[in-house]
C-alpha cells in the first residue's frame, strides 16, 4: 500500500521510455490518467516522456515515440516510471543505473512496467522489495537476481516502490493508484471507460491456473503437469510420477495421450525446453548452463532436442555462427 499525500495541485508522472519499450504497456499505463483528468473536469495529473539522452525511442511496434527532454533534466516528479520491453538487458546502461539510483533517494514513488524491473534489480534497489516481471522474463531475472523476492502477481506496491507485469496488468496498477489518491468510485469509472470488467489487485496472478492453462480438468493429469513443472533441472522418470499419482505408468500415458497427443515423456520435454528457450533468449547464460538448468546432461543432447522442437539450434537461436561454446 502506498502513503499517497493528497494534495491540492497535480501529481506528475515521468514515464522514462527504454528503447524497445512494451507499447501496449505503457498506453495502458498512461491513458487511465488521460481519462482522469477528464472525469475530474481538471488537470488532477500530467506526465512528461523522457529518454536517456532525450533523444527518440522505439518502442516494440516500431513506432518512434518523441519524449519531452532527458532524464537529466528531470523536475517536479512525483512518479518515476520505468517503461521498457525486449532486449532490456542490452538497453540498460550505467547512465541509467546511475540516474535511478540518485532519484531513489528522493521523496518520490518509483515503478517499472514490463521489464522495466530489471533495470531496479540491476541497480539493487529492490533486493527486499517485492517486484514482479512479465512471466517470459521471471526465470530469466531470478536465475541472475537469486536474491529477489519476485512474485508471480500482476502487480505489486510496497511504500514507495511499484511494478506491474506489463499487457493490462499495467490499466490496474494505474487504477489502483488512482483509487488510492482519489477514491475507489472515482477509478472505478475510469475502469467503466476502457471496459475494464473488474480493478485486479496484487493478489491476482499473471498466468492463469494449470487447468485454464491447458485446457483439462482431469486432476491426474493437473497433478502429473504440475509435477513436471516444479522438477525441471531434475526431470522425474514418468514411472515415478504415475507411482505418485497411483497408477500404472500404461494409465499415465493412455491419459496424455487422450488429451494431448503426446506421451507424458514428449510433453515433459516440450515443458522443459521451453524453459530452455526463455533462458535462451533472456539471460546470459551459455548452452550449457542451460542445458544443465532444464535437465540436460550435456549441452550436443540439448541441441539436438532442441533443433527437433523448434527447427534451429540454440547458438543459431542467440545469433552465434554454428560453432560451440
Amino acid at each position: 500500500m502506498m502513503n499517497i499525500q493528497k494534495k491540492y495541485k497535480y501529481k506528475n508522472f515521468v514515464f522514462v521510455l527504454i528503447n524497445d519499450f512494451s507499447l501496449i504497456a505503457f498506453s495502458n499505463a498512461i491513458e487511465p490518467l488521460r481519462i482522469a483528468n477528464r472525469q475530474a473536469q481538471k488537470e488532477i495529473y500530467t506526465w512528461k516522456l523522457m529518454s536517456e539522452n532525450g533523444e527518440n525511442v522505439k518502442c516494440s511496434s516500431g513506432f518512434l515515440f518523441k519524449v519531452d527532454s532527458p532524464i537529466s533534466q528531470i523536475d517536479n516528479d512525483d512518479f518515476v516510471i520505468l517503461c521498457a520491453g525486449q532486449n532490456i538487458k542490452k538497453n540498460t546502461t550505467k547512465k541509467l543505473l546511475n540516474w535511478i539510483r540518485k532519484e531513489s533517494r528522493k521523496k518520490i514513488y518509483i515503478g517499472s512496467i514490463c521489464t522495466g524491473t530489471y533495470v531496479l534489480a540491476k541497480a539493487g534497489l529492490i533486493n527486499d522489495i517485492p517486484s514482479t516481471i512479465h512471466w517470459e522474463n521471471r526465470e530469466a531475472l531470478k536465475e541472475e537476481f537469486e536474491h529477489l523476492n519476485i512474485s508471480d502477481a500482476i502487480y505489486t506496491i510496497d511504500k514507495k516502490w511499484f511494478s506491474a507485469a506489463g499487457g493490462t496488468a499495467s490499466i490496474d496498477l494505474m487504477l489502483n493508484i488512482i483509487s488510492q489518491d482519489q477514491g475507489v468510485n472515482f477509478a472505478k469509472k475510469i475502469a467503466d471507460q476502457v471496459l475494464h470488467d473488474s480493478i485486479r489487485t496484487e493478489f491476482d496472478k499473471q498466468l492463469p491456473l494449470i487447468p485454464n492453462r491447458v485446457g483439462v480438468r482431469n486432476p491426474r493429469i493437473l497433478t502429473a503437469i504440475q509435477m513436471m513443472e516444479l522438477n525441471i533441472e531434475e526431470p522425474l522418470k514418468p514411472s515415478d510420477i504415475a507411482l505418485s499419482l497411483g497408477i500404472s505408468l500404461r494409465q499415465l500415458e493412455r491419459l496424455f495421450q487422450r488429451f494431448f497427443n503426446l506421451s507424458p515423456k514428449n510433453y515433459y520435454m516440450k515443458t522443459r525446453l521451453q524453459k530452455a528457450r526463455h533462458l535462451l533468449l533472456q539471460t546470459e547464460m551459455n548452452v550449457l548452463q542451460i542445458a544443465m538448468a532444464t535437465g540436460f546432461t550435456s549441452s550436443s543432447h540439448f541441441s539436438k532436442c532442441y533443433k527437433l522442437e523448434f527447427d534451429i539450434t540454440p547458438f543459431k537461436e542467440r545469433g552465434f555462427s554454428n560453432r560451440e561454446n
